[in-house]
């Protein structure tokens, strides 16, 4: 790749001001071919690029913000296998964006985890973003010995590339794919990860490693509004069941009574018995003191109730509703502004949607 051959050159100066004890070593740097591409239900030759999130057929059908927003690669990873002592990354993002409540590690940067001996995934590293170009020495000095490693991609800006870099003479490897159904969600900007300090912290992605499936996150800040093109995209998908979680930016309560039905009769037609969730307004802090946005809240979520119990009167079946008050904890210091989520947060939500799914027996016990 034609940045790589810079980065390396960077690297040898040690600007990024990690010390490598394995800089006699020679890094070979490895693409796309030597990585598994998790949480995407698009082939990578229908997409513009391999991390966006909508098919390339989507640009003129979503509006121009949701198909800005589909370039970011929140919920993507990636998983490979290797022995190698040493693992550095390069990743090129397009935008270099920056947020005043939302640190440029969840932004940009990428997380490394690997599979321990109990079998779960265990974080090691997060590589911080220098720029368009990055590289990062995620972890070295091992044991030379087979792992199996996952990396969190950005949630708010998107990747043109990513090569992963191992010793020489070591090998790396795809594993297997995960047999499992997906799950999918589709909601707002806290579904696509705002505000977590690193990309593993969204939810989705935290739901992933707890149990093991691959989560799709739709998630697209400031416009998951239950739009159909967007029902009819993630119906094609035989998931496990699905998440609408678009209450904070549904504008009204007219939006929701117009088009709750519509989505969930386009899902239906080609998954007529996948269970769906629906989860109420998540509550901004301020609601406890702040009377209108309280009685506004109030509202939003009596809309969504109505048309959930003319769906449930009507015989539609395996279509559940999650209130989602405390999803946070009691003390209220799960966000950073009031609504979008912190670390803190986003953890007690990825459990309290868990305790709900094995409730609704959508996971097991």
């Amino acid at each position: 790749m034609r940045y790589s051959i810079v980065l390396f050159f960077l690297c040898t100066f040690n600007l990024f001001g990690q010390h490598n004890s394995q800089e006699s070593s020679e890094i070979i740097f490895h693409g796309k071919d030597f990585f598994r591409l998790e949480g995407t239900i698009i082939a990578d030759s229908l997409k513009e690029n391999r991390y966006d999130r909508l098919p390339a057929s989507y640009k003129g059908i979503v509006r121009e913000p949701v198909w800005e927003l589909s370039k970011s690669s929140a919920g993507l990873s990636i998983r490979f296998i290797t022995n190698s002592p040493i693992i550095k990354v390069m990743w090129e993002i397009l935008n270099d964006f920056k947020m005043n409540h939302m640190p440029e590690t969840g932004i940009k940067g990428v997380d490394l985890y690997f599979r321990n001996k109990k079998d779960d995934w265990q974080y090691l590293n997060t590589g911080r973003p220098q720029g368009i170009l990055n590289e990062y020495t995620l972890i070295e000095n091992m044991t030379a010995e087979e792992r199996e490693y996952k990396i969190y991609l950005p949630l708010y800006d998107g990747v043109k590339n990513i090569e992963i870099g191992i010793e020489s003479g070591s090998f790396i490897r795809v594993p297997d794919r995960n047999l499992e159904k997906p799950i999918i969600f589709y909601g707002t900007s806290i579904t696509q990860g705002g505000c977590a300090s690193r990309p593993g912290m969204a939810h989705t992605n935290i739901l992933s490693r707890k149990l093991d499936l691959d989560v799709m996150n739709f998630g697209f800040s400031g416009n998951g509004r239950m739009e159909l093109p967007i029902a009819e995209l993630i119906s094609e998908n035989d998931a496990k069941f699905y998440v609408i979680e678009c209450m904070p930016n549904m504008l009204s309560p007219e939006k929701i009574t117009e088009r709750t039905i519509p989505f969930i009769n386009i899902i239906r037609e080609k998954n007529p018995n996948t269970p769906i969730i629906l989860v109420d307004l998540f509550k901004a802090t301020f609601s406890v003191l702040n009377n209108k946005v309280l009685e506004e809240s109030r509202e939003m979520d009596n809309a969504l109730n109505i048309e959930y119990k003319k769906m449930i009167d009507n015989g539609y079946k395996n279509i559940f509703y999650v209130e989602s008050l405390n999803a946070l904890g009691s003390d209220k210091e799960g966000t950073v502004d009031g609504v979008h989520f912190t670390d803190l947060g986003f953890m007690r939500y990825a459990d309290f949607l868990i305790d709900k799914f094995k409730k609704l027996n959508l996971i097991d016990n």
